[in-house]
C-alpha cells in the first residue's frame, strides 16, 4: 500500500479496496446506532428509488480513514459529498491525492473519492489535516 511520500509532493495517489458486507454494516449501525431505515428495514428500502438497503454513506467514507491510518494523517476538516448509494457486497476502491501543500503549516489537503467495482463513483471529498513527520513552523 502506498504511503504518502516523505516529502509530500503534490500529485502523489494511494488507494484502499474492500468489499462491505452485510456484517460490516451491522457492526457500524451497532457502533454509531445509525438505525435509519434505509440501512436496517428490508420493507422500508424496497419502496424507495434504491429498492434495497444500503450501506451507510459514513460507512463508505470511514474507508478513506484506513489510508489516513497507515499514513498518520490528523484529519481538522472533512467535506464529503455522497454521489450514489452503496451496497452489501459491493466491493469499493477508497482513494486519495495530495492537492495541496502547505509546508509551512505542516498541513496537507487530500482530495479523495470512492468508487465501486464497476466504476460508479458514490463519493468524492476533500480532507485536510496534518501528516505525522511534517513539523509546523513556529
Amino acid at each position: 500500500m502506498p504511503r504518502i511520500p516523505e516529502n509530500y509532493e503534490i500529485g502523489a495517489k494511494a488507494s484502499f479496496r474492500r468489499t462491505l458486507t452485510e456484517a460490516d454494516m451491522a457492526l457500524f449501525i451497532g457502533v454509531t446506532w445509525d438505525i435509519n431505515p434505509y440501512h436496517t428495514d428490508d420493507t422500508f428500502a424496497a419502496e424507495t428509488p434504491f429498492g434495497k438497503r444500503i450501506v451507510p454513506g459514513l460507512l463508505t467514507a470511514s474507508l478513506l480513514t484506513h489510508l489516513g491510518g497507515i499514513w498518520s494523517f490528523l484529519a481538522t476538516k472533512m467535506e464529503l459529498e455522497f454521489l450514489a448509494p452503496v451496497y452489501a457486497g459491493e466491493t469499493v476502491t477508497a482513494e486519495a491525492e495530495i492537492a495541496d501543500v502547505k509546508p509551512e503549516k505542516g498541513w496537507v489537503l487530500l482530495k479523495c473519492r470512492c468508487t465501486t467495482q464497476d466504476g460508479r463513483e458514490v463519493l468524492r471529498g476533500a480532507i485536510s489535516g496534518y501528516p505525522a513527520g511534517m513539523e509546523k513552523a513556529g
